[in-house]
């Protein structure tokens, strides 16, 4: 449900005129958008799980030598119609990758926090400028 759709359901529910019947109408279907709510996380997180678990086979079939360690996922993969069909998807999904890759290592860097560099200047005090369209009075 959208912010907007819930702002429209609060301002029907504020509005006096609205019938008690009206109300267990939204409500009839605040509760079926719930459920249905529920069962997409359920599937989402099932879908995960199985993600996770066939990375975490590749990964230790790949530590003890495994022939085709990819397998577990390339299964997983391909049961959900994940695998890249020719060179066209390879290159949009390392591209892809590489683009969240970067952008997660700039988040990162936005997250540690950073201070500022200590200026030290002998004699005459300077005057700072601050903002973009300042300028230090001549």
């Amino acid at each position: 449900m959208t912010r907007s759709e819930f702002d429209d359901i609060r301002a029907f529910l504020a509005d006096p005129a609205t019938h008690a019947g009206d109300l267990l109408r939204i409500a009839r279907t605040l509760i079926e958008d719930l459920e249905h709510a529920r069962v997409r996380e359920a599937v989402l997180r099932t879908h995960y799980l199985r993600l996770l678990t066939a990375a975490q086979a590749t990964v230790a079939a790949d530590m003890v030598g495994a022939p085709d360690p990819l397998a577990f996922l390339t299964r997983e993969l391909a049961e959900r119609g994940q695998l890249p069909a020719d060179e066209e998807d390879v290159q949009r999904i390392l591209a892809d990758a590489r683009t969240a890759e970067a952008l997660l290592a700039c988040l990162h860097e936005e997250q540690q926090p950073q201070q500022p560099p200590v200026v030290r200047v002998r004699g005459m005090r300077l005057r700072r400028c601050v903002g973009a369209h300042r300028t230090l009075p001549r």
